[in-house]
């Protein structure tokens, strides 16, 4: 059964021109892109975004980086489509990502690392609601 999740390409990436690899490789892998748009977001929209983080010390420098610059935001579908990009974004600190992960090829270090991936069902759901709604 296929499923959808959320996927971000950060400003570090965008920024730094990556954007087309990184859609190379998520085509590659047998995702296909629902939707897709680039944008910069507003401050408000990343506070609700990364609300379950709220209460963390990096929340505010988190915010800060994901406003600061465009983003692609991309609906995706396959066969186990969390666990898939969760595995080919790799992990959230890019020198611990497994050779060939998105993060390890394009990620700096843990707060400008390239991508977000949604982590279970129900945030990619919530997700995909805040940045699709139709």
């Amino acid at each position: 059964m296929k499923q959808r999740t959320f996927a971000m390409i950060k400003p570090d990436a965008v920024s730094a021109g990556y954007t087309g690899q990184i859609i190379e490789l998520i085509e590659r892998n047998g995702f296909a892109i629902l939707d897709m748009y680039k944008t910069t977001l507003s401050k408000q929209a990343v506070e609700v975004f990364y609300a379950v983080h709220k209460e963390r010390s990096f929340f505010g420098e988190m915010v800060d980086f994901v406003i600061s610059g465009p983003v692609i935001l991309l609906a995706l579908e396959k066969e186990n489509a969390i666990a898939d990009w969760r595995t080919l974004i790799g992990a959230t600190d890019p020198v611990k990502a497994s050779v060939g992960t998105i993060r390890k090829q394009y990620g700096k270090n843990v707060g400008s690392n390239a991508v977000h991936g949604s982590d279970a069902s129900e945030t990619a759901e919530q997700e995909l609601r805040l940045f699709f709604p139709n």
